[in-house]
């Protein structure tokens, strides 16, 4: 095979996930942008937290709520609980890794927030005590994941919602993680903003 012939390969399993993703998750996705929405005009905030490329996906949404994603607006209350490095390496070193966003959503969040996980796999151990954290807290969560969802489904509670890309493939799960982002970006400043 080719090296275009490969790059060929990469652009068509990308375009068949999101053909797929688009016909299992369209409503889910409107769904999503409502429970942040709402989140956002009762005046909480959402957390979102990651490993890898996830944790950048994170941080990816949560710029974008504090900034901007197509239009200039007032700053949205997002916090990636993957970007503080002191606090991340004292909580593995003193404590476990399992707590790196647990021990952090036990310090900040409020009844009535949201909690985004990405996770292609879910089956980190650190989600997993992310997700008992949040619910322990009250917050709502919010799961863009893949695979068979890992963990996940028994974690889950009626008012939360997975997102799942019907994917066994980590890159295209976390290309279809960003689209969904984007997705959620847009609804979110049409409706609190006016038409992006």
């Amino acid at each position: 095979m080719t090296p275009q012939e490969k790059i060929t390969g990469q652009f068509l399993q990308n375009k068949q996930a999101n053909e797929d993703s688009l016909e299992i998750l369209a409503e889910f996705i409107v769904s999503a942008s409502e429970m942040l929405i709402q989140c956002l005009l009762k005046g909480n905030k959402i957390l979102c937290c990651g490993n890898g490329g996830s944790a950048s996906a994170s941080q990816h949404f949560s710029s974008e709520l504090i900034n901007r994603y197509e239009m200039n607006r007032p700053a949205l209350p997002g916090l990636a609980l993957t970007t503080d490095s002191s606090t991340i390496t004292s909580i593995s070193n003193d404590d476990h890794f399992r707590n790196i966003f647990a021990r952090q959503i036990k310090a900040f969040a409020q009844p009535g927030d949201v909690l985004v996980v990405f996770t292609t796999s879910g089956e980190s151990i650190n989600i997993v005590e992310a997700i008992k954290a949040a619910h322990s807290r009250n917050l709502v969560i919010l799961a863009l994941s893949g695979k068979d969802g890992g963990l996940l489904p028994e974690l889950m509670r009626d008012e939360d919602l997975e997102l799942r890309v019907p994917s066994a493939s980590t890159a295209r799960i976390q290309e279809i993680h960003l689209l969904i982002t984007h997705c959620l970006c847009g609804m979110i400043d049409d409706r609190l903003f006016g038409e992006s």
